[in-house]
């Protein structure tokens, strides 16, 4: 009688559980996969470290290397930076798209389903107000603030995102949005703080999530 009763309630979990993820998967996008999150992580630090080597110091900009301190030319910098910030973008899209599409397929959720879409929409909003807002600084000549507002608002779209994807997204959200607020209270740390953000964080939060959710997949 014992091992009857055990039995039936080991099926309960059984299907407690296969409803559980029917509703994750109707409900939010879970197919996010760590991967991209590490090769971003890398594409962001390889591409502040090819800006800090060729420009070296600047106090407005929030980043110093001695050995090109004196051989900045100001007329260079900004077309230097707009490419390399746009490889990196690019590559860092192509990346995420390629792994959480392959994920996707092995998950049997197609990439742009539902929550997948909304999860798109509500990451646009914060991403682009941010983007717009950091022409507006730049415009301004107040370039100082331009790497905090970045981290600042990227936290912010992860974490209105966060509702239509997997929770660990929006934890990864409070810290950026953390470390954009010391970046902008500690200008001069700007470069390393987004170095942190869009690299450290990205290539730890990757790991982290291979590990939990996808190491053991098939």
């Amino acid at each position: 009688f014992q091992s009857s009763f055990m039995n039936d309630q080991n099926a309960q979990l059984n299907d407690l559980a296969a409803i559980r993820s029917l509703m994750d998967k109707s409900s939010r996008f879970i197919s996010l996969s760590g991967f991209s999150g590490i090769f971003v992580g890398i594409y962001a630090l390889i591409g502040a470290g090819i800006a800090y080597f060729k420009f070296g110091y600047r106090d407005d900009l929030g980043f110093y290397n001695e050995r090109t301190a004196h051989s900045f030319e100001p007329n260079k910098l900004f077309p230097f930076i707009i490419a390399d910030a746009t490889i990196v973008l690019i590559l860092s899209l192509i990346t995420a798209w390629y792994f959480t599409n392959r994920r996707a397929k092995k998950n049997n959720v197609k990439l742009f389903n539902k929550p997948g879409l909304k999860l798109i929409s509500n990451l646009f909003i914060p991403l682009v107000t941010g983007g717009l807002f950091c022409l507006i600084l730049l415009s301004q000549h107040l370039l100082f603030l331009i790497a905090p507002s970045m981290l600042i608002f990227y936290g912010l779209a992860l974490i209105n995102g966060s509702k239509f994807t997997l929770d660990e997204i929006r934890y990864l959200g409070y810290m950026e949005i953390v470390l954009g607020l010391l970046a902008a209270a500690n200008p001069k740390f700007g470069l390393l703080s987004w170095c942190i953000g869009f690299g450290v964080l990205h290539i730890l939060y990757g790991a982290f999530m291979w590990n939990k959710y996808e190491r053991t997949e098939k």
